[in-house]
């Protein structure tokens, strides 16, 4: 099972990027999914996670501006970044909660993340 990040780039100040990141492999369930970012020499950090019943949460610096979404059909999760600023630059990371078998009594999930997609705001 992996994650793989799109979408990341340059943008200018006030701009917008749209991130993906799809699952794929032996896949049979997804629970909670999120965002993370690292900007050069922060840690990583939250940025928004969703659940399966699509309770979402965010990062007090992105709220209002970011969006997160999934698309189960798809084993997809989308970011929506508007308003993008300076201190937005970082690598992000995607997570996802995935079942790898079929249910079983104490069935667990593993964390898969992603090998992260750039995204650099300047002008």
């Amino acid at each position: 099972v992996q994650l793989q990040a799109s979408g990341g780039g340059l943008v200018q100040p006030g701009g917008s990027l749209r991130l993906s990141c799809l699952a794929s492999g032996r896949i049979f369930g997804i629970n909670d999914m999120g965002w993370y970012r690292q900007a050069p020499g922060k840690q990583r950090e939250l940025v928004a996670t969703l659940t399966r019943g699509g309770l979402a949460d965010y990062a007090d610096s992105v709220k209002g501006r970011f969006t997160i979404s999934r698309d189960d059909a798809k084993y997809t999760l989308y970011l929506q970044m508007n308003s993008l600023k300076p201190e937005d630059t970082a690598v992000y990371y995607c997570n996802a909660q995935i079942f790898t078998d079929q249910w079983y009594p104490g069935r667990e999930a593993q964390s898969i993340w992603g090998r992260g997609t750039l995204v650099t705001v300047s002008s």
